[in-house]
């Protein structure tokens, strides 16, 4: 009997990382929001966050765990002067979160200063679903949050670790760890 119940879970486990692997998040197009929330650490996320406030999407931008050390010159001078009024108007740089659960802090305290009641979430696609439980789990339901998923080609290292990740945290907040 036990063997059958460590064979169901691990066959659960391993069907759940199958379907985890295969719905990544995607790119959303459609929604307009009041703010947009950048989460640093993976390439072409600030580049998405700059041109959807060019296209006049949101009102406002966080880039959540940024260095400290990062000035908005250094920005610029990284994106291009295409970039400059957007990052002179309508960014502002957090450098108070290091991880997953601290940028949904940092987001949750610049959301409420702003009273936004939507914001996009933009970061890796790998990265999506544990990002994106992280800002419900925080925010709760007083904001809506649309998931907009930088495309990437991850390896299967980054995806079973992202996984384990997910499961794990999804496992502390339901023994309210």
């Amino acid at each position: 009997m036990i063997l059958r119940a460590s064979a169901l879970l691990v066959l659960l486990y391993a069907l759940g990382f199958v379907l985890f692997s295969v719905t990544l998040g995607t790119p959303n197009e459609a929604t307009r929001t009041q703010g947009i929330v950048v989460l640093t650490g993976g390439p072409g996320r600030i580049e998405r966050g700059i041109e959807l406030m060019q296209r006049h999407q949101a009102q406002r931008m966080l880039i959540a765990g940024a260095d400290p050390s990062v000035r908005p010159a250094d920005l610029r001078r990284r994106l291009g002067p295409r970039s400059a009024r957007v990052l002179r108007c309508c960014v502002d740089l957090g450098s108070e979160s290091v991880d997953t659960r601290s940028n949904a802090e940092e987001a949750g305290r610049w959301i409420g200063r702003r009273g936004y009641r939507s914001v996009r979430l933009i970061t890796s696609d790998w990265h999506m679903r544990r990002a994106e439980y992280e800002f419900h789990h925080h925010l709760g339901k007083e904001v809506t949050i649309i998931p907009d998923a930088v495309p990437t080609r991850p390896r299967f290292l980054t995806l079973f670790g992202e996984y384990n990740k997910y499961v794990l945290r999804r496992a502390a907040v339901w023994m309210d760890m």
